[in-house]
């Protein structure tokens, strides 16, 4: 079904290709900054004077002229004024702004949703090392991951969410080390135990277990432990699947799932990081100094060049991050995106030019990436900074169970990524419109609960009059929902999930207004289904636009 937008555009494009030849796949409509000066808004006088050496404003009254000619202007548009130096604003007719009802109404879930287009692209997030609970940082990357993979998928996208698992390098020797630690009965503070060790009551659970001889499951092992306090090699192995499986149980805890989880240690058991260091030493672009193996990055546009392979013989960090994006590449993944802390944003420029100097084709740009801050965290107006289970930071977990999946997925959605957050555990579990997921929510509860007092079959309103939809209120909301298949693309196109939430608390601000102003469930039948027709199809976006950040609609609060 083509949205009366969709027509429009077609019927502009049609007139600005008769105008100017190639001028038609320029064709656009802005939203007016004053809602007096109409529905939507048109630039393309002024942007084709220059080029036809016209009077804009004479090009706008031509323009006027011949769109008004149109089939779709004539069945949708009331009027099209012309204003200033050749603005066209457009003032929609009533039934042109009730066709969004109908519309919402007939795809129901798959209102917003564009067709597949054939492209793959993946999207690698969270991606913590398995030394320890999630944090909330990864919390904030994990809400921002899903939701931006929902986005892609709704704009046609095949979407492979990944999980790279840093299981290689100096953090797990830490780890196997402060579990045998444990096992040796010493804890932090004692005479003994390692200055970077890690502190948290997590480790000895982990020691426990392994004495114990337990056996653990994790996502792609099992490993039974020796319980042999010298087997620190056992204890490498038993606590990374320990904590894969407890990082397992986070992430289940916040629903998601991904498709697969791609192990750091694979590139180098696979040859991949040593034949990504031949390759590029093949192609020149690298050089020996002091014991080292250098890589022209500055090449690349990098501020310096890089040390590969250290004078000690092992690998920088960011090695096996151009094997792994050259792996990416190679199973056919032509765009990658990476959500990471902000953090990591002096390696982007190292990576790229790895990439780039490796010659297999990659173009430049290549992965795209969004970074985003960390999160603090405020209970009964103080930050907390300590979890007990992980010892120095508070986990995903400890969130969830302060508030909820909803409630963490929501508000860490709120704020562009780059900017600083602070999540309010005593604001995310109250009951009022000052809570913003509780608000978005009560909006769709709140209209559940009038279709179920209606009591009839909500199928039957897809086909009703909507004449009725006349009043001030009723166009204001359906103005609203006409904005969410634009927004939900432009969210998509940006990695904005942020809009999504932003533009939720709007409709939700609209219906509430709605429902105050005029009453549904009145005695006139036609006004009746025609305003019940209305609160369904807000009720249907409002669960569609909780879906991509993959929070739930409930009927009831």
């Amino acid at each position: 079904m083509l949205s009366v937008k969709q027509q429009l555009l077609a019927a502009l494009a049609g007139e600005l290709e008769r105008l100017v030849p190639g001028a038609g796949a320029q064709a656009a409509f802005e939203s007016p900054r004053q809602a007096a000066h109409g529905d939507l808004a048109c630039t393309a006088a002024l942007q084709l004077a220059k080029p036809l050496k016209t009077n804009p404003r004479a090009l706008g009254e031509q323009l006027r002229a011949a769109l008004q000619a149109t089939e779709a202007f004539v069945r949708w548009v009331e009027v099209i004024e012309i204003a200033g130096p050749g603005f066209l604003n457009l003032r929609l007719k009533p039934a042109a702004r009730q066709e969004v009802v109908r519309q919402v109404l007939a795809e129901r879930e798959r209102h917003g949703l564009r067709p597949g287009h054939g492209e793959s692209v993946i999207v690698e997030f969270v991606s913590a090392n398995p030394t320890g609970p999630l944090h909330v940082g990864h919390g904030r990357q994990a809400a921002l991951g899903d939701a931006i993979c929902n986005l892609l998928a709704s704009q046609g996208w095949r979407v492979h969410r990944e999980f790279y698992y840093n299981d290689a390098g100096v953090q797990i020797d830490t780890l196997a080390t402060s579990v045998q630690c444990r096992a040796r009965g010493l804890k932090p503070g004692d005479a003994g135990w390692p200055e970077a060790a890690y502190n948290g009551d997590y480790i000895q659970d982990i020691a426990g277990d392994f004495l114990a001889g337990k056996t653990v499951q994790a996502d792609d092992r099992s490993y039974t432990a020796s319980g042999d306090v010298e087997d620190l090699a056992g204890m490498r192995e038993f606590a990374v699947a320990y904590l894969r499986h407890e990082q397992d149980k986070d992430l289940q805890a916040f629903r998601l799932k991904f498709d697969q989880y791609y192990l750091e240690s694979s590139l180098y058991s696979s040859g991949r990081v040593a034949a990504t260091v031949q390759r590029l030493v093949d192609a020149g672009k690298t050089y020996e100094q002091d014991g080292a193996l250098w890589l022209r990055t500055t090449d690349y546009g990098d501020d310096k060049d890089r040390v590969m392979r250290k004078s000690d013989g092992g690998y920088t960090y960011f090695v096996p991050d151009v094997a792994y994006h050259i792996a990416k590449w190679e199973r056919g993944f032509r765009k990658a995106i990476n959500i990471q802390g902000t953090d990591h944003h002096g390696t982007i420029a190292r990576v790229r030019a790895g990439l780039q100097a490796a010659g297999v084709g990659i173009p430049q740009g290549y992965p795209d990436y969004v970074l985003h801050t960390m999160v603090r965290v405020v209970r009964g107006g103080e930050e907390v900074k300590i979890s007990k289970r992980a010892g120095s930071y508070v986990t995903l977990r400890d969130l969830i169970d302060w508030t909820s999946a909803d409630a963490v997925r929501f508000f860490l959605l709120s704020r562009k990524p780059d900017t600083e957050y602070t999540f309010d555990v005593d604001l995310a579990v109250q009951k009022n419109n000052d809570n913003p997921v509780y608000y978005v929510q009560y909006a769709h509860a709140r209209i559940c609960s009038v279709l179920e007092a209606w009591g009839g079959d909500a199928a039957t309103l897809a086909g009703v009059d909507l004449a009725p939809l006349d009043t001030p209120a009723a166009q204001a909301l359906m103005l609203r929902l006409a904005e969410f298949p634009d927004m939900l693309a432009g969210a998509a196109r940006d990695f904005a999930p942020h809009d999504v939430s932003f533009y939720l608390r709007e409709l939700a601000a609209s219906y509430h207004s709605y429902y105050d102003a005029e009453r549904i469930l009145v005695d006139d039948a036609s006004v009746k289904n025609a305003r019940l027709a209305l609160v369904a199809a807000t009720a249907q976006v409002l669960q569609n636009g909780l879906a991509v950040l993959g929070v739930t609609a409930p009927t009831r609060m």
